[in-house]
């Protein structure tokens, strides 16, 4: 091969080292970064369950077009023909059968009673569609909170594989310094064996970390509703809390706070409201029905009668009274009332597992907070001891025990210090959910700021 040759065969190599760097490059570079914020948005865009409660939401909007309609008159027309076998005629020579008869005209129709029971369904469809919009807010916020908890699992499990991929990086260094040690004969060969050990099984847990994350990202896209590559990115968290005076008052006043805010128990409120006008509906069968009806006919015979009578204009009024019926309408009323009692059991019941929800919320945040404050003095002093440690071992003053040891103990605190920071968070916006606030801060973000005034207020 000439030189010439060759000079073009390489040239083409590096067009096509360059060529497939770019496509590796375009690839890494499609891998959408995500903050929490984005995840909420497109989970509140793309989630199937919310788009379900959304569509609850529009048929009740179409409950209340069918409660208008039954305030309206109803117009309708109507048309018949008639073809007989035969005319007949009396004996005076009149129509007593015509051959054909068409008969149509148009009808105007109304009917109330005289409760206003009608006034009274519009009514509740009215109250229905404002129920079902809390109860849209109510799957939002719980939706939320399950990306929330999806996104901190996979920052968890980035942090683990960081850890485990740090913990693969300084036992590989020391089982290199252990194997330089051992040439030198500073060491036995049991220190290179063990070195060798820890080494491999830090690699282990490397593949299981990588594997995890891989498993927790792929629920958060499920969750979220994310296509293609994708990582998540730390958001830039300045959220604190700080609780002021007894904890106790703290409690009472974020619970009150839950009992006013949280949509779940707005949503009821509702529902109480409804099941006393739906007594008030039931009990409207007892009064009479009330209807009106105008009508204009047309009407064509061949051969015509001598009574044909080709056009009328009439108008009606009836009125209508059950007085018997079974004991039907005393049994609605009596399931309408039983119905409106468990609407307000289940309104005390679920405002105490409200107030339960609160507490714990609360407590598990105060928890998570010291937990973290603890962690974070751990994971210093365990780095630092595995520094020590180390130049020990590198000056034949510490074992190769209390390298592993110290490593062990970094690797645990580092881990736990991880856990503790993400539950830290999440604890913050459990709160916010149970105190109702969470939607609200997602849709209106205020700063920032998870804290609590002298007074126990959540801001």
């Amino acid at each position: 091969m000439s030189n010439e040759q060759s000079a073009m065969s390489n040239q083409l190599k590096s067009i096509l080292l360059i060529l497939f760097s770019i496509i590796i490059f375009a690839n890494y570079a499609h891998a959408v970064e995500y903050g929490l914020d984005d995840l909420y948005r497109i989970a509140l865009e793309r989630s199937e369950r919310i788009k379900i409660s959304e569509e609850d939401l529009f048929i009740a909007e179409t409950g209340k077009d069918k409660a208008r309609s039954v305030l309206l008159p109803k117009l309708s027309a109507f048309w018949n023909y008639t073809r007989y076998t035969e005319d007949k005629f009396s004996s005076a020579g009149s129509v007593i059968q015509p051959e054909d008869a068409e008969y149509w005209g148009v009808r105007l129709d109304q009917s109330v009673s005289l409760s206003g029971r009608e006034a009274t369904a519009f009514n509740i469809s009215k109250e229905n569609i404002e129920k079902s919009r809390y109860d849209l807010d109510s799957v939002k916020e719980e939706y939320l909170l399950s990306v929330s908890s999806a996104y901190y699992d996979v920052l968890r499990a980035k942090k683990a594989f960081e850890i485990t991929s740090s913990n693969v990086e300084r036992l590989t260094k020391y089982r290199d310094a252990a194997a330089i040690r051992l040439k030198v004969g500073e060491v036995t060969k049991t220190t290179l064996l063990r070195a060798e050990a820890e080494l491999s099984g830090a690699q282990s847990e490397e593949i299981k970390a990588r594997n995890g994350l891989q498993v927790a990202k792929a629920v958060l896209a499920r969750i979220a509703g994310i296509d293609g590559s994708y990582d998540v990115k730390e958001t830039a968290d300045s959220s604190q809390y700080a609780a002021d005076g007894k904890p106790g008052q703290a409690i009472e006043t974020l619970k009150q706070t839950a009992f006013s805010e949280r949509v779940e128990l707005k949503s009821l409120e509702l529902q109480k409201k409804i099941g006393e006008d739906q007594v008030r509906y039931t009990q409207g069968s007892y009064w009479p029905t009330l209807s009106v009806e105008g009508v204009y006919s047309r009407k064509n015979e061949d051969p015509k009668s001598a009574a044909y009578n080709r056009e009328s204009v009439y108008g009606g009024v009836k009125l209508n009274f059950a007085f018997f019926e079974g004991g039907l309408r005393r049994a609605e009323v009596r399931e309408a009332e039983s119905k409106q009692r468990q609407v307000m059991l289940v309104y005390e019941d679920r405002k105490k597992s409200v107030g339960i929800e609160v507490e714990n919320a609360y407590l598990d945040l105060v928890t998570q907070k010291g937990i973290t404050e603890k962690f974070e003095a751990q994971a210093v002093y365990a780095e630092d001891n595995y520094k020590a440690v180390s130049k020990q071992f590198e000056y034949g003053i510490a074992n190769s025990l209390d390298v592993m040891d110290a490593n062990t103990l970094l690797v645990t605190a580092q881990r736990q210090l991880a856990d503790a920071k993400y539950n830290y968070q999440l604890s913050i916006l459990r709160l916010k959910r149970a105190t109702g606030m969470l939607l609200k801060s997602v849709i209106s973000p205020q700063p920032s700021v998870v804290s609590q005034n002298k007074e126990g207020n959540l801001r």
